[in-house]
């Protein structure tokens, strides 16, 4: 059984001159790789004996946050296995650096649970499903993403109490879903694979019940509606911002939006200007053209999402006008989750790794994507604010929805990694059969046990004070 070794380790090089090789005798290469790792060792998880203390490992990856924000971390990760799981990204690329590998890497997302998928606008202004978090994106093994998406549908699946025969099910649904999808990228002539996108607003499946279908795209409509909305200038400007006379401000809204000292964020004093100048040449040159249209006027600390709590995440207002507003947000780029099993990256700056992954797997990136880094030397990537974002609201799906929004998950990942990766290889491991599938839900199913044991462990961290939480109204 192969694991992930040194030399597999290495992130991707500059590409050299390969001989070129048939789609088929990729396919036979990906094929003859199970004699090393058969498809069948990829089934079922148990912890090693060596393995670290799941609060430990947690509490590592505070170092470098906003510890008086760690609290409110913790506090939604205590909310529910679910929520935790979205939360403990180091704990899963831990474990799964122990697990067996295929040997073939893609540019993997690093932390593909479903919350992490989801719906925004391209620069056409349509309307498309994809990856949508990227923050730990670095040259991995794919089946590593797999799993993760995988078992994460079955942690939601017993959060919204289905059956467990159900959940079983849809995740070897999934897995099959990922597994069918990458066997047609296979096919698929590069430049194919390369615009290849998945709308909406047209998005079929025959495997689903026209009636449930039906009730998704309802759904879906009517989120793309209200994220039209909520996206316009008139709906966010108001919400975000007032004025100090003549000057707009960003509201202060602590703890969870408020402005920052000068000790937090150096470069306060001279408005950012040296990591304002050094993302504008992170942009393609059209695009600074359009940038430059705009002014910076104001910057706050924004805390976001669940594993991201701590670090330093803001939103910038710069204006063109009195009545044209662009919302930048600016993430801290820490080192990836996957860099001690996988290798470190290429880049020497976090937020160049995470804008290039995004570029690598999506199959449309925000026209204001960029990087920079501030005099603190910490890196940071940017994007707008808010883009008709769209994530998913779970509460209250039943099997056919969790099934359906999984399998249209799967198929984003496929495409993301047939973008980077050997789609006929990987193909060619996977084969036609349901071994593969069976072999990744049997994994979740059992690594769904272990988030529920790590779980378990931390709410008692919680209990005996080992840790601190602020549990939000």
């Amino acid at each position: 059984m192969a694991k992930t070794g040194k030399n597999e380790r290495a992130n991707a090089s500059p590409r050299t001159a390969t001989p070129y090789t048939s789609v088929e005798e990729r396919r036979s290469k990906g094929k003859a790789l199970r004699d090393k790792v058969p498809r069948a060792a990829h089934a079922g998880w148990k912890a090693p004996k060596d393995r670290r203390d799941p609060i430990e490992l947690l509490v590592e990856t505070n170092e470098g946050r906003m510890m008086d924000l760690v609290p409110i971390r913790f506090g939604r990760m205590s909310a529910s296995p679910f929520a935790f799981y979205r939360g403990a990204a180091a704990l899963m690329a831990a474990d799964l650096g122990t697990t067996p590998s295929s040997g073939i890497r893609v540019q993997a997302c690093g932390d593909a649970h479903l919350m992490n998928f989801g719906g925004f606008a391209t620069p056409e202004r349509n309307v498309i499903f994809d990856i949508n978090d990227l923050d730990e994106t670095l040259p991995a093994p794919w089946e590593w993403d797999l799993k993760r998406l995988v078992a994460s549908v079955v942690i939601a699946a017993r959060h919204l109490r289905l059956p467990d025969s159900d959940a079983a099910r849809v995740a070897t649904d999934i897995a099959r879903e990922y597994r069918e999808r990458m066997a047609d990228y296979a096919s698929m002539r590069a430049l194919d694979v390369w615009y290849d996108k998945i709308d909406l607003q047209r998005y079929a499946d025959r495997s689903v019940d026209p009636e449930l279908l039906q009730r998704i795209r309802k759904r879906m409509a009517d989120r793309i509606e209200a994220e039209r909305r909520k996206s316009v200038p008139d709906h966010l400007y108001p919400k975000l911002v007032s004025h100090e006379g003549a000057t707009p401000r960003i509201k202060d809204e602590p703890p969870l939006i408020f402005h920052p000292t000068g000790e937090q964020a150096l470069g306060l004093e001279s408005g950012y200007a040296e990591a304002i100048a050094s993302y504008r040449e992170s942009l393609p040159e059209q695009t600074r053209t359009l940038f430059d249209r705009f002014h910076f006027f104001d910057l706050a600390i924004k805390v976001v999402g669940v594993g991201s709590v701590g670090t330093m995440c803001a939103v910038a207002l710069f204006m063109a006008a009195d009545d044209d507003p662009l919302f930048l947000q600016v993430k801290e780029a820490r080192p990836s989750v996957l860099e001690a099993y996988a290798g470190k990256s290429r880049y020497s700056n976090h937020g160049q790794r995470v804008v290039m992954g995004q570029r690598m797997m999506q199959a449309a990136s925000d026209v204001f994507l960029g990087w920079t880094r501030g005099m603190n030397g910490r890196d940071y990537y940017v994007r707008q604010l808010r883009d008709m974002k769209m994530s998913a609201v779970i509460e209250d799906w039943d099997t056919g929805v969790l099934r359906q929004y999984g399998r249209m998950c799967a198929h984003a990942l496929a495409r993301a990694h047939a973008r980077s990766g050997d789609a006929a290889m990987i193909h060619g491991y996977m084969g036609s059969g349901q071994t593969f599938d069976d072999a990744i839900g049997e994994f979740s199913v059992e690594y769904g046990d272990q988030n529920r044991s790590d779980y378990r462990a931390f709410v008692q961290a919680v209990r005996e004070k080992r840790v601190d939480v602020i549990v939000e109204g």
